[in-house]
């Protein structure tokens, strides 16, 4: 295995596959030259100097510029490295040419159809606060009820939050529209919406934001207040859902009823050679057998979001697309915050150096399919192919986004690795061989066996095979040691 890779052939610099000393040969084609310094797994090296404001090109596009002059075999990292980006920008619609995708036969998985027309790929009983009020009753009665998971029920999940009340404006709206999106989520056989009864976000306000197909069948509700024991209420109408859904069984369901939300979390220099090409794959392939795909984290598409502007097929995709990144960049600005306030401690540490650096990573995710639709925060995908949502980076406050949008489960990878769980399966790809080696009870993919022989399309195919798995009903790591979260998305005043 060569011990760097050029990952583009105008790249003026490779990334370190192993650590090398100082004093370690490189040998690339035209390249031939010594580690001055000790260079950690995952970073960056000059393959030849680079004058002091020349920009550094990584993956074929910048990733920020020198801010010295760098010798060749530099360690280029954050010490010598800083972003271009800037604040709202303008662009100009460029189509790019129709990216050839792979031929994939078509697929089945085993699943819950539901009268809206969608797929759950579990049949799970879920308890939701309107308000944090109401947590410890939910957590109560999600301990009390475990004893039903058997035939027909998956799981039984609480999922306690602290918003509900207290909130105003936009910030309210986003706490009721993402709990509507739950209570009618298709991996959702029953639910139970429990209120306090003087909160903002009240059930009635909640399901003013139901869709008309919504199914109440497999809904209860139940205010805390207007009852005498609202534990009793309670264990009263979690039996009703649970005989209800005690004769529900999977079927045959074609792959395009699957939607698939892309995540990335604790990354390091390897994600975007690695894990994330691999799930780009994965998202091409479910493009073609007409499923959706999401990509999030906004904020991570910065420094590399003309490259998905390129691939809107129409203007008005394209318009949609500049208002996602712009409407995002002055969300900071509003805040008084600094538009490249990334990348975190641990994605430095495993040698990412600028926003830019993370973003053509993290956008690899995408593949090469044209984006189909842009959602706001909390609406529902309607269009199968890629779709592009607006939501922040925070591993848990995206996921929750994506399932909110419709994702049934979620590949998330990461090159530090997290044990943290969505509301919905949460399938994580490590982008290393040393992650997926020491954690094991938190990955459930190696796509570092890309460094080690394999090939793409091999763990593209792959993943599509596991995923068509999970959606059978296999359960992933996290989800076999009862982790879920929730996280909705805070942008406001509490008063």
């Amino acid at each position: 295995m060569p011990s760097v890779l050029r990952i583009h052939p105008t790249d003026n610099v490779a990334v370190a596959l192993e650590p090398l000393s100082a004093g370690a040969v490189i040998s690339l084609p035209g390249v031939e030259l010594k580690a001055l310094e000790d260079i950690p797994a995952g970073h960056k090296i000059a393959l030849r100097e680079i004058p002091e404001g020349e920009n550094i090109i990584k993956y074929g596009f910048p990733i920020g510029h020198a801010t010295r002059a760098i010798p060749a075999g530099a360690h280029v990292h954050i010490q010598n490295l800083k972003t271009n980006l800037s604040e709202t920008l303008t662009y100009t619609w460029n189509p790019a040419p129709a990216a050839k995708l792979p031929e994939v036969a078509p697929r089945t998985f085993l699943g819950y159809p539901r009268k809206d027309g969608r797929v759950g790929i579990r049949n799970e009983l879920w308890i939701l606060p309107t308000v944090g009020c109401v947590n410890d009753i939910v957590r109560a009665l999600e301990r009390e009820f475990q004893s039903l998971v058997g035939p027909g029920i998956d799981h039984v999940h609480a999922f306690p939050h602290p918003y509900g009340c207290s909130q105003m404006g936009d910030d309210q709206e986003n706490t009721r529209q993402i709990l509507a999106d739950l209570c009618c989520h298709p991996n959702v056989g029953g639910v139970l919406l429990m209120g306090l009864g003087c909160e903002n976000s009240s059930i009635e306000e909640i399901k003013k934001h139901f869709p008309p197909d919504a199914d109440e069948s497999r809904m209860r509700f139940l205010i805390c207040q207007k009852v005498e024991d609202e534990y009793e209420e309670a264990r009263k109408l979690i039996r009703e859902l649970a005989d209800r859904m005690r004769g529900e069984t999977r079927v045959p369901c074609p792959a395009s009823a699957l939607v698939v939300g892309l995540k990335c979390g604790g990354s390091d220099g390897f994600s975007g050679i690695t894990a994330n090409p691999v799930i780009g794959g994965l998202s091409d392939r479910m493009a073609v057998l007409g499923g959706s795909t999401i990509l999030t984290e906004v904020p991570e598409m910065f420094g590399a979001e003309t490259i998905l502007m390129s691939r809107c097929p129409t203007e008005e995709l394209f318009g949609q697309t500049v208002s996602l990144i712009n409407n995002f960049k002055r969300y900071y600005q509003e805040n008084h915050q600094t538009i490249y306030e990334n990348p975190s401690p641990g994605n430095k540490a495993g040698g990412i150096s600028s926003l830019e650096d993370k973003a053509l990573g993290c956008t690899q995710k995408s593949g090469f399919s044209p984006v189909r639709g842009v959602l706001a925060y909390g609406e529902r995908v309607t269009h199968p192919g890629l779709n592009l949502l607006s939501a922040p980076g925070n591993d848990l406050v995206a996921a929750t986004g994506l399932a909110a949008s419709g994702a049934q489960l979620v590949l998330f990878s990461t090159g530090r690795g997290t044990p943290f769980a969505s509301p919905v399966p949460t399938l994580k790809i490590a982008t290393n061989p040393v992650l997926a080696q020491n954690k094991p009870h938190w990955i459930d993919f190696a796509a570092g066996d890309l460094l080690r022989g394999k090939t793409l399309d091999e763990l593209a195919d792959a993943l599509l095979d596991l995923v068509i798995e999970v959606a059978s009903g296999r359960e992933v790591v996290s989800e076999a040691r009862g982790f879920h979260d929730l996280a909705i998305f805070k942008t406001g005043v509490t008063l």
